[in-house]
């Protein structure tokens, strides 16, 4: 993810700051443009918080794979408000970085919500996450990790 978010700093749901480099580092990365007004992330945001679970916090070990929210809100404080009702413990682009509109434009995203799925490159393995998710559930990881190279003893 050096190429798409290196020299970036995310945000936890908590407020609490990290850097993309070390958080993403060898992860397969969803980034997920949703809003808090938008019924349908409403609707699919539960359901990526339940899958997150699953893969990363009782799986052990855990899946190398992170969420990166990119908010289509429309202030700082409606995106904070969405993260606290209905994330999980993933990371998200500040909503003040302007370099969220520069990634809705590089992977041509028109409508949320969207889940690309990428390689620790920044190349899509799928922008059909959502899909994906909705129909298989955790294990469309295995084939994630698989395109993305990254196996490390993951069994899920």
């Amino acid at each position: 993810m050096v190429d798409v978010l290196g020299g970036r700093r995310l945000v936890t749901c908590d407020g609490a700051w990290v850097e993309a480099e070390a958080a993403l580092q060898n992860k397969v990365v969803g980034l997920y443009f949703a809003a808090g007004r938008c019924a349908p992330s409403r609707d699919f945001t539960p359901l990526l918080c339940d899958f997150y679970a699953e893969l990363v916090d009782e799986a052990r070990p855990p899946a190398p794979f992170e969420v990166v929210f990119v908010s289509a809100d429309g202030s700082a404080q409606e995106m904070l408000a969405f993260m606290r009702e209905l994330h999980g413990a993933w990371l998200a682009l500040p909503f003040h970085d302007p370099y969220r509109h520069e990634l809705r434009t590089r992977y041509r995203v028109t409508a949320t919500p969207r889940l690309l799925i990428l390689q620790p490159s920044g190349e899509v393995i799928t922008d059909k996450g959502r899909r994906q998710i909705r129909e298989r559930g955790p294990a469309c990881f295995r084939n994630w990790a698989e395109a993305a190279d990254i196996f490390q003893n993951f069994s899920g």
